[in-house]
């Protein structure tokens, strides 16, 4: 049995939870002798990888798709539109099946997901499911310009509630707009930080797959990611 609820701008797990041990309570009331082994048991499915997530969604399913023009390719990017999508259908698509991978058709949505979730008070363990992604590229307007989509089912997010009640948290939410519960439209909050999420995952899959398509990741990692410093020569502790 799986329950389906709104929870308004809440991420809502122990709003459920309530809820779920009022039904079993009364459900107990016309069958006395029904055991209650616990009250969860892993068909929600809660931080771990599942495919009940990945087809029927849980917590907010959102789609997010953007057209970019041939000349940002080049200039910005510098990769090619055609160098981009054989990369996706590759990597993303066939390397992810290949690998048996569930919901992990993409270049590294968890990196973005994660950083959010700790930045707005998320619980970052539902990262797991919440990064189910599927990236998909494909050419348009003739072949000049760039189709990207990211497909995430069950992205898990709340704008009352734990840690979202965290200062710095608190703030990163409202600099975002979404900070608290929506009294004009219950549930619009926590929506939008999902858009906000899913957008900011469909930037970093076509940051890091132009580096990849470019030839630039290792280049990049190693002018950027290294100290320069010679640490041996370092005193002190």
């Amino acid at each position: 049995m799986r329950f389906t609820c709104g929870t308004g701008d809440a991420m809502g797990m122990n709003m459920v939870s309530k809820g779920v041990q009022n039904v079993l309570d009364f459900l107990r009331s016309d069958f006395p002798d029904m055991d209650i082994i616990g009250i969860s048991g892993n068909y929600c499915s809660d931080k771990k990888p599942a495919a009940v997530n990945w087809i029927e969604g849980r917590g907010k399913s959102v789609v997010c798709e953007a057209v970019i023009g041939e000349d940002v390719v080049k200039k910005v990017l510098k990769t090619t539109v055609p160098a981009l999508i054989e990369l996706n259908t590759l990597k993303n698509l066939t390397g992810s099946a290949i690998a048996g991978s569930l919901g992990g058709f993409n270049a590294h949505a968890s990196n973005i997901v994660s950083a959010i979730y700790i930045a707005t008070g998320q619980d970052p363990a539902q990262n797991v499911e919440s990064s189910h992604c599927i990236t998909m590229m494909e050419a348009v307007n003739n072949g000049r310009d760039l189709h990207i989509s990211v497909t995430m089912p069950s992205i898990e997010v709340g704008t009352v509630g734990g840690g979202t009640q965290l200062a710095s948290q608190s703030a990163c939410l409202n600099l975002l707009g979404v900070k608290g519960a929506s009294k004009d439209s219950p549930g619009s909050n926590s929506r939008l930080l999902a858009t906000i999420v899913s957008g900011s995952v469909l930037a970093g899959e076509l940051s890091l797959m132009s580096a990849l398509a470019a030839g630039q990741l290792v280049k990049s990692h190693m002018k950027y990611n290294r100290s320069s410093r010679d640490i041996s020569k370092i005193n002190g502790s």
